[in-house]
């Protein structure tokens, strides 16, 4: 499947609620609890630094999509935080190295100078090798740093990258 990732539009928040609203009812991967609706989902995506979406060039249909936005502010403002979401069906075909790539590019280009991530679970596998993979630095674990779905707390892993 061949992907083209651009900035997302209006027209896109439909497919993009529902990517999105994937992770977060899995429970396992984003902090966020509470499902985006179409108001709440256009304020949110329209209220980062960038908002990628992957679209599959056959069929026009989104199949991921990712934020980019400051990790903090003023003296640690330089430094971004990003998510990634990739549509259940599609997992497995390389789309999040996609999207992590092209938000690499897209930090540097808007002047940031690191993409840290504060909270990756230590069962994401597919998310760690990947981070491996593409020259992330683990910061340490925070023992029982995320709440799982199903009650239970995994360990998160923060990660950096330097831009």
């Amino acid at each position: 499947m061949e992907v083209e990732i651009r900035e997302f539009s209006k027209q896109d928040i439909k497919e993009m609620i529902f990517i999105w609203n994937q992770v977060v009812e899995d429970g396992v991967a984003f902090p966020q609890m509470d499902c985006l609706d179409a108001e709440s989902g256009l304020e949110f995506f329209a209220s980062q630094s960038f908002t990628g979406v992957a679209v599959d060039k056959d069929s026009n249909s989104i199949v991921g999509l990712y934020i980019l936005h400051p990790n903090n502010i003023g003296r640690c403002g330089h430094i971004c935080n990003a998510s990634y979401a990739v549509l259940a069906d599609m997992r497995g075909h390389h789309l999040g190295e996609q999207l992590v790539k092209h938000c690499l590019a897209k930090g540097k280009e808007l002047g940031y100078k690191i993409l840290q991530f504060n909270a990756v679970v230590s069962s994401n596998y597919s998310a760690l090798k990947l981070y491996e993979k593409l020259g992330f630095v683990k910061l340490g674990l925070i023992p029982g740093g995320f709440l799982m779905k199903n009650g239970e707390y995994q360990d998160i892993i923060p990660h950096y990258h330097l831009l």
